[in-house]
């Protein structure tokens, strides 16, 4: 769906993707896998990679809690990814991105999210957000009513 999202709308311009942080795995399972991982996934955006570092951790995801996000394997992907390893590194180890992450938390809480994934279209909770035609027709209305 997130594919087909990029390609209809946000390549287009007509919809700008907000990608907001939800910890989720760690309150389950104890750890904080998922929160490093987030927070890893910034330090990659500082150089333009916050999608392809996405991507990479959606393609190795082995589980709740079971190591598939420890530290080691987040700077390892990082630099499959061919980033500047000393540039992450430095991000990922003073935790740079942890307040934004626990920021994004708050906001959703405040929200009444629970889960993901949850998408908002124009502040407005899609109830099926594994159905792409329902998320179609929330953004359609919403681009509608801004013409």
């Amino acid at each position: 769906m997130e594919r087909q999202l990029i390609e209809q709308y946000v390549a287009t311009g007509q919809v700008r993707l907000e990608y907001h942080h939800f910890i989720v795995v760690d309150g389950n399972v104890g750890g904080n896998e998922s929160r490093h991982a987030a927070e890893a996934s910034e330090c990659a955006n500082e150089q333009g990679r916050f999608w392809d570092y996405h991507a990479m951790l959606f393609a190795n995801q082995e589980g709740e809690g079971r190591g598939a996000f420890a530290d080691r394997r987040l700077k390892a992907f990082a630099e499959a990814l061919g980033l500047d390893t000393g540039i992450f590194n430095a991000c990922f180890d003073a935790h740079r991105y942890a307040g934004a992450v626990r920021t994004d938390e708050q906001q959703a809480r405040a929200q009444g999210v629970n889960g993901t994934p949850t998408i908002f279209v124009n502040g407005q909770r899609v109830e099926s957000p594994t159905d792409f035609n329902e998320l179609q027709r929330w953004i359609e209305a919403g681009l509608a009513a801004s013409n």
